[in-house]
């Protein structure tokens, strides 16, 4: 074997805590359930096909609340629609996200002053962790908001974290 050629890896170990391994799993892997109400989940739905393709994030949309850790809201939420959000990301398993996609889901979009029947941002119903801001947002928009919602899970502070932290 030649002793001038670099090894990139091989019979390495490498060491990392379990909270690490936990963050890098749980960004690498988001089960998005969709709640597609308006014209920006045309949008979303774009962000899947394949021109944009949200797998190779490894974001692959599931059907069902209990299978599911992130939930994007994207358009219109209005107050008939507002109890099934909530009751949806209640059934979602710990720890759960939200991404709030559009004007309309982040504060009413342009029904927000003379718009009786719509909520004035989902974030009155559920907490959101990230915003998506247009009308509607390009898929690249939901892409970067997904991005970086990768990164807050990446920076994430865990309860033995924050014990450390207090405590110093």
């Amino acid at each position: 074997m030649d002793h001038t050629s670099t090894k990139t890896g091989e019979g390495g170990v490498i060491l990392v805590s379990l909270e690490d391994l936990l963050n890098w799993a749980q960004r690498s892997s988001l089960w998005p359930i969709t709640f597609g109400l308006a014209c920006c989940a045309i949008e979303m739905m774009g962000a899947y096909a394949s021109h944009y393709d949200l797998d190779r994030l490894g974001v692959i949309p599931r059907n069902s609340p209990r299978q599911a850790d992130v939930m994007i809201v994207s358009g219109t939420v209005t107050f008939k629609m507002a109890d099934s959000i909530k009751r949806l990301y209640e059934q979602m398993p710990d720890p759960k996200y939200v991404i709030s996609m559009g004007s309309c889901a982040n504060c009413g979009g342009p029904y927000w002053q003379h718009g009786y029947h719509v909520v004035k941002g989902v974030d009155r119903i559920i907490p959101v962790d990230v915003y998506v801001p247009g009308c509607p947002p390009r898929p690249e928009a939901l892409i970067g908001g997904i991005l970086k919602l990768q990164e807050k899970i990446k920076n994430k502070l865990t309860n033995s974290q924050t014990d450390r932290k207090n405590k110093a």
